[in-house]
């Protein structure tokens, strides 16, 4: 439905008027002012997760490019806050200052992200960390999935069932992980700026399996299995196969089922 409501000029008029900087001297204050507009929006709805919700798929368009849709991400998640804060101002009395405090937690939490994540161009990694999720995504649909069961599922569980053995155990399990991690990230940065700097052996991940480098085997693992049960249920209903005496030759056996009567058999 938007993708035939949002054309032609309407289009346009929309990416104009959300996706142009403010005049010179104040453009950087652009995504301060998006910012602010996501706020009072979800404010006004009193859930991030339906504004959210509502600008994906304008994204998905291009109607609102996704530098643009970042700050309002962002500040959808300060006007979350408000509900829990006008929540915290109807406790009774004597809870008041408890519930008050744990709203402002939530409210500088959120600021504190920002802080961390927007005001200098080289830390808005969660931009370049979309794009290359997109991007994976476009060449490899299930990755979807397998980002969402993994992400949410799994590493969640996994580091909880760590942690509940002790602070030690998460430490030693964590810490190499994480210094894994990094030195995976360096490496990756490193051969796409500057190769010549690594030893020839790390400047592709070559002399490592194709299942430890690449989605490809993984791709063709998921492609094969879909073609199976596709196959499957494309099979005429009412046979049962069966194998013959010749290798590799299926022989149909039976009779399709009976037709209502009236009904027209192709």
């Amino acid at each position: 439905m938007l993708n035939s409501l949002l054309k032609g000029q309407v289009a346009k008029a929309i990416q104009k008027v959300i996706n142009t900087d403010l005049p010179h001297p104040f453009s950087w204050l652009t995504g301060y002012f998006a910012m602010v507009v996501g706020a009072g929006m979800t404010f006004v709805v009193q859930s991030s997760s339906v504004f959210t919700s509502a600008i994906t798929p304008l994204i998905g368009l291009g109607v609102i490019s996704i530098e643009r849709a970042y700050p309002l991400t962002l500040g959808s998640n300060i006007g979350t806050t408000t509900t829990a804060i006008l929540a915290a101002l109807a406790s009774p009395g004597d809870k008041l200052a408890s519930s008050f405090q744990i709203a402002l937690c939530h409210f500088f939490f959120n600021i504190s992200g920002i802080l961390l994540w927007y005001p200098l161009p080289f830390t808005r990694l969660p931009i370049r960390m979309a794009k290359a999720l997109g991007e994976r995504t476009a060449k490899y649909r299930w990755f979807a999935v397998l980002y969402l069961i993994v992400c949410f599922l799994l590493l969640p569980s996994l580091i909880f069932g760590i942690s509940m053995a002790g602070w030690r155990v998460l430490v030693g399990v964590g810490a190499p992980f994480l210094g894994l991690l990094f030195f995976v990230g360096l490496v990756n940065a490193l051969q796409a700026r500057s190769p010549g700097r690594l030893p020839k052996w790390l400047q592709t991940w070559d002399f490592l399996p194709a299942w430890m480098h690449s989605l490809q085997p993984l791709d063709n693992l998921i492609t094969r299995a879909a073609l199976c049960c596709t196959d499957r249920c494309r099979s005429p209903e009412g046979w049962d196969e069966r194998e013959g005496e010749m290798p590799g030759a299926a022989v149909r056996v039976g009779s399709p089922r009976l037709t209502p009567h009236g009904a027209t058999r192709l």
